[in-house]
């Protein structure tokens, strides 16, 4: 008979020990285990051992591989189960009602858990915010003594406040503290916050390096640091910012880029100090939703008041929620007031408008009682408004990276939205670079019916509905004098508005010059509300605004005998050739120019084939140099060697810029690229500011100098001091004022112990020593001076506070008198009638 075998006396053995006798059927303690054979029994995972408790790393790690290996055996993959995320972290995500991830997140989250620094570009309402939070949590996964381990940079409050709400949402089971730090809201506040030993921190750049700065706070324990929207962060003028930012940050930790638009190159995003970063690009072809429809209005600038008005009536539904975007904090003001006189209700924002009635304004908004919200690009970036309809740009963008961000904010989770855009003269060249960026072909109407709902096409606005709006407009500025300053203001505004924009690439000057806007027809969304008859007339109308005499005003009289117009009837004879040859050639060029720019005339056909080579031919001819032989009569001659330089072999033709130019350009930061242009101060202006003070900021201002005797030129940069911080960079003084010393003293917080790292670098608070008493005792280590009081202490608060009320609402004057009046009480009890009455020493007693 085999011996009994002896069961080990620690747990681990013993599992091993059970695991292995269920798993042996042919063993002889099978008789043990009846019907061992025929049930499938599962190899339990092996636990780690004595020897390998102190490798915690490794059974992490282990434990992450049999979440997910379970995971995928029973959901299928490409979900969230796939990923081997913690519970914690997953019972969040399905919390907050996610099944399955966005493109954007199946490729990034699997490569951020693997530690690698990645720059993600998606396009707006992609869900990136998830991408860099769910790994967050997975790293972080419970909360630490060590400090802060994870940093958010976020370029303006909205979007820190959104993504602090989406963090409270997303991980609320992990029991991460998170720490908001912005400009605008108290230092004190934000003090207490970091003492309170955050695990995220969630900041903007600027004030995050004055509460460093203040504080002298070393970011030493950080391990994942995301920059949110990180071309914005480097183009609004954080750059010193982020650099300081960047010098605390240890050496080992994960950076993380996400942004709606980010160039191919990384080289602009050198200074976040990547290490051989991950890039994932999605949606660079097809940057806008599919759902997304555009249309494009051609009118005059002082024409938008009323087209926007009609817009809002008529075209746009009323329970819509819409979006206007304009130039400067005045127009939001001008048309607000505007709108209201219109009957149509509506809210604004701009950047210098107070945080609370900035929250009131998005709240109404949000919530539908105003359907209508006036912004400037402030707002352009980070405002998260999911049930949007709709977008107006009355001041086109002047840049195509700020268009996509506009017109992101509608067409998104699979809704359909519509981007209405109004186009001044001026602004031609922009929707070119705009088209050129996206790739689309830019359609004209013209005189031919097209779909109410064809997008992307640019189209003139009816004047018989710009009359009738105008008309009611102009009695709303004669009734209000309010209305007749604020448009006064905002056209003063709109100056030094076009002084400060950027301008466009010469290429789509040349282009908005070629174009023909007195043949563009009516948009079909207007054309479609219109009988035949007020077609023609509309026409008629189009036909005699663009009539242009072709005698000069030598020949106005053509029975003049005056020399002048002898010798230019004789010119006129001598040129009529030229002439017809030139014109005929300007109608070649456009009409090929158009053809070779990506933009398609709606009511043209394809023509024949011999008819486009012959287009094709002459068009290469004229940019080629080359003269034309002229034969017999003045005509064209056929020429051979002019023919073979139109043709291009594709093999082996390179052409001198990539395919993908205009895009990357759009996508860049720097803009054109060149080195002028990122050192001048006025280089990055795609997102300028909406009031005069920041759109006069490049502009030089006169000093007087004392020493000089005389007005001396100044761009704001003299007066301000370099204070050096403690990585040895110089930043503005006004980040050292000392208000982290006057807060310790206040609320008696004792020195941080900066040489020490972990744990022991927190607050440490000590008792006061007083004769007759002995120290108090210090706080644990690891622990900060709690705000919890005690009853004794909260007895003393109250006790302490009525007596100034008390004291404050007259209560010494009125027991004053109530002692004067028990005073002579007892008097005329003592000194009454009866007898035996007390004495005065025993009366004072008494009282």
């Amino acid at each position: 008979m085999s011996p009994v075998p002896t069961v080990p006396s620690t747990g681990a053995p013993a599992c091993h020990a059970s695991s292995a006798e269920l798993q042996c059927p042919d063993s002889h303690h099978h008789s043990h285990v009846p019907h061992c054979p025929q049930v499938p029994v599962t190899p339990l995972p092996a636990f780690p051992t004595t020897a390998e408790e102190d490798d915690g790393a490794d059974a992490e790690l282990d434990t992450q591989a049999m979440v997910r290996a379970q995971n995928q055996k029973k959901k299928k993959s490409g979900g969230f189960q796939s990923m081997g995320l913690s519970y914690p972290v997953f019972k969040g995500i399905m919390k907050k009602g996610y099944k399955v991830p966005t493109p954007i997140q199946r490729k990034t989250i699997p490569a951020i858990l693997r530690g690698r620094d990645v720059v993600a570009m998606a396009r707006t309402g992609s869900g990136k915010t998830a991408c860099f939070l769910i790994p967050m949590f997975e790293r972080l996964k419970a909360p630490s003594q060590a400090g802060a381990r994870a940093l958010i940079l976020s370029p303006t409050r909205e979007l820190a406040l959104q993504t602090l709400k989406f963090t409270k949402e997303l991980g609320k089971f992990t029991g991460l503290k998170t720490a908001l730090i912005l400009g605008g809201d108290k230092m004190e506040d934000q003090f207490a916050a970091l003492h309170e030993n955050p695990d995220i921190i969630i900041a903007t750049p600027g004030r995050l390096v004055h509460v460093a700065v203040e504080m002298k706070l070393k970011l030493h324990t950080m391990e994942y640091v995301v920059f949110d929207e990180a071309d914005r962060l480097f183009e609004m003028g954080f750059a010193e910012q982020l650099q300081e930012i960047i010098t605390r940050l240890p050496d080992c930790h994960q950076t993380v880029l996400f942004s709606a638009t980010l160039p191919k190159l990384l080289v602009e995003f050198a200074r976040a100090g990547l290490t051989e970063p991950m890039l994932i690009r999605l949606d660079v072809e097809s940057k806008l939703s599919e759902q997304l429809k555009l249309a494009f209005f051609h009118v005059r600038g002082d024409d938008k008041p009323a087209v926007l008005l009609h817009l809002l009536r008529s075209v746009v539904k009323p329970q819509d929620q819409t979006v206007v975007f304009v130039a400067t904090k005045h127009h939001t003001e001008y048309l607000k007031e505007l709108l209201t006189a219109q009957g149509i209700r509506c809210t604004h924002i701009y950047s210098s408008l107070d945080q609370t009635a900035r929250k009131i304004n998005i709240a109404k908004f949000s919530q539908g009682k105003c359907p209508v919200l006036l912004v400037t690009d402030v707002a352009a970036r980070g405002l998260d408004i999911p049930m949007l309809d709709n977008v107006i740009n009355f001041s086109f963008p002047a840049r195509a990276k700020l268009f996509l961000h506009r017109v992101g904010r509608v067409a998104r989770a699979g809704r359909s939205g519509t981007a209405y855009s109004l186009v001044a003269p001026d602004e031609m060249p922009y929707v070119f670079d705009l088209h050129l960026f996206l790739g689309h072909p830019l359609v004209l109407a013209g005189a031919q019916e097209m779909p109410a709902d064809a997008g992307g096409v640019l189209g003139r606005v009816p004047q018989s509905l710009v009359d009738d709006e105008e008309c009611l407009l102009l009695t709303d500025h004669e009734a209000s004098l309010e209305l007749r300053s604020l448009r006064r203001v905002a056209d003063n505004a709109h100056k030094q508005y076009l002084r400060s924009r950027p301008g466009p690439s010469p290429e789509s000057i040349k282009r908005a010059k070629d174009l023909d806007v007195s043949q563009l027809g009516m948009h079909p969304l207007f054309s479609a509300r219109f009988e035949d008859t007020e077609l023609e007339r509309l026409k008629f109308v189009d036909s005699i605004k663009t009539y242009k005499s072709k005698a000069t005003i030598f020949e106005i009289n053509a029975t003049s005998r005056t020399p002048a117009s002898t010798v230019m009837r004789s010119k006129r004879r001598h040129d009529h050739a030229l002439i017809e040859k030139f014109q005929r050639g300007q109608q070649e060029k456009r009409a090929a120019a158009l053809k070779g720019q990506g933009l398609c005339l709606a009511p043209c056909k394809t023509q024949d084939g011999e008819g486009e080579q012959e287009d094709l031919q002459n068009v290469f001819l004229q940019h080629g140099g080359q003269k034309r032989k002229r034969g017999r009569g003045g005509e064209d001659g056929p020429s051979k060697k002019p023919q073979q330089l139109a043709q291009q072999d594709e093999d082996f033709y390179i052409p001198y810029r990539p395919k993908d130019f205009e895009s990357e350009r759009g996508l860049s930061v720097g803009g054109e690229g060149s080195a002028f242009e990122q050192q001048a101060a006025g280089a990055v202006l795609d997102l300028m500011g909406d009031e005069n003070h920041n759109l006069n900021k490049s502009k030089q201002l006169l000093k007087w100098d004392r020493k000089k005797k005389r007005f001396v030129g100044q761009t704001g940069q003299e007066d301000k001091k370099k204070v050096r911080t403690e990585s040895g960079r110089y930043i503005s003084s006004s980040y050292k004022s000392n208000l982290y010393e006057k807060w310790k003293q206040k609320y008696k917080v004792d020195e941080r112990d900066e040489d020490e790292e972990g744990p022991r670098s927190r607050e440490q608070f000590r008792g006061k020593h007083r004769r007759g008493h002995g120290p108090t005792q210090p706080p644990a280590q690891g622990r900060v001076r709690s705000e919890l009081k005690n009853k004794q202490q909260i007895l003393k608060q109250r006790k302490k506070a009525a007596k100034q009320r008390f004291l404050q609402s007259g209560g010494l004057k009125r027991l004053k008198a109530r002692n004067r009046q028990r005073v002579q009480e007892l008097r005329q009890m003592a000194f009454g009638r009866r007898a035996g009455a007390a004495k005065k020493g025993k009366l004072r007693k008494r009282m």
